[in-house]
């Protein structure tokens, strides 16, 4: 392509990805007007109707198929056209998620926030770090930098900034003061989330994405490329390592569950192995996501599938 062919291309792209920011925050507008149950639900309805008529749809159900190969395409079906509705359920919630977090550690089971590991948190924000919680992306994962913050502890959260330069630059700006502080994960990112660290701070990360220079792993016995930067981060700076989780409950409920520290497999000379942690991520998302596997997202394309590709 000759260079002015690609600056139209570019500014082609532009333009798109302008107009579709724009429609994005307009309906997040219109959903903010509403109640967050009924905003929620109209959301879910809406991302139901709309995801199985995106090529993402396909990706979705062949990833579900080569997961659980003894299940049928009925189930498949299912389980992919729920996952749009926790999609268009993790849009919404953008907009209402401060909202939304009521959790009282003076009267834990009074709001829709139920936290598993409150005790956890409450140790953890009594002596220095550092340390780094690790999750997925399963049910409402933004409620742990929400959480975290929520029971006083400093927390930056590592996340992958949408393609949409637009909408990358609202999320960022949106997530900065009520959830701690965001990275982007780009040049650079590593030597941010290291200061934090080095003063003792917290980190988070989502550990389930696909990496294109990653150390080889497999996820639910496929092949994949994982990101070293958490076990490489924890050797460096000897951090302990949490997992943790959001799972969406019936009747509008979440539950933020945080886990005990997690024990990480070292080599011959005592350090931590970072190939061996990165499978062990892995496994440990797998688990849970295998217990709620509507709640995961289908059409990222976590195995660099040649589905988007083919037409």
């Amino acid at each position: 392509m000759n260079p002015t062919a690609t600056r139209l291309a570019l500014r082609g792209k532009r333009a798109a990805d302008y107009v579709v920011a724009q429609i994005l925050f307009a309906l997040l507008r219109l959903v903010r007007l509403l109640p967050a149950e009924t905003g929620l639900a109209f959301a879910d309805r809406t991302a139901r109707l709309l995801g199985p008529l995106t090529p993402r749809h396909r990706l979705a159900k062949e990833n579900l198929r080569q997961a659980y190969p003894e299940k049928d395409d009925a189930w498949v079906e299912r389980i992919a056209r729920e996952n749009w509705g926790q999609m268009g359920r993790i849009a919404a919630e953008f907009v209402f998620l401060d909202d939304l977090f009521d959790f009282d550690p003076e009267n834990p089971g009074a709001g829709r926030i139920v936290v598993e590991g409150s005790d956890i948190f409450l140790e953890l924000r009594e002596r220095k770090g550092p340390f780094i919680f690790f999750t997925g992306h399963l049910g409402c994962f933004e409620l742990l930098p929400i959480g975290a913050a929520a029971f006083g502890l400093e927390f930056t959260a590592l996340f992958r900034q949408p393609n949409n330069r637009y909408i990358a630059k609202e999320v960022q700006s949106a997530r900065r003061t009520s959830g701690g502080h965001l990275v982007p994960s780009k040049a650079g990112a590593a030597w941010s989330l290291a200061g934090v660290l080095q003063r003792g701070g917290s980190v988070g990360m989502l550990v389930d994405q696909k990496f294109r220079k990653g150390v080889p792993t497999t996820f639910f016995g496929r092949p994949c490329k994982t990101n070293p930067l958490l076990p490489k981060l924890a050797r460096q700076f000897d951090c302990e390592i949490y997992p943790a989780r959001s799972i969406r409950l019936p009747n509008g409920r979440y539950r933020l569950e945080l886990k005990p520290r997690l024990d990480l497999p070292r080599d011959a000379a005592g350090e931590i192995d970072v190939r061996a942690t990165c499978q062990l991520l892995n496994d440990t998302v797998e688990g849970w996501v295998r217990e709620h596997p509507e709640q995961w997202m289908w059409f990222h394309d976590r195995w660099k599938s040649k589905l988007l590709t083919k037409r």
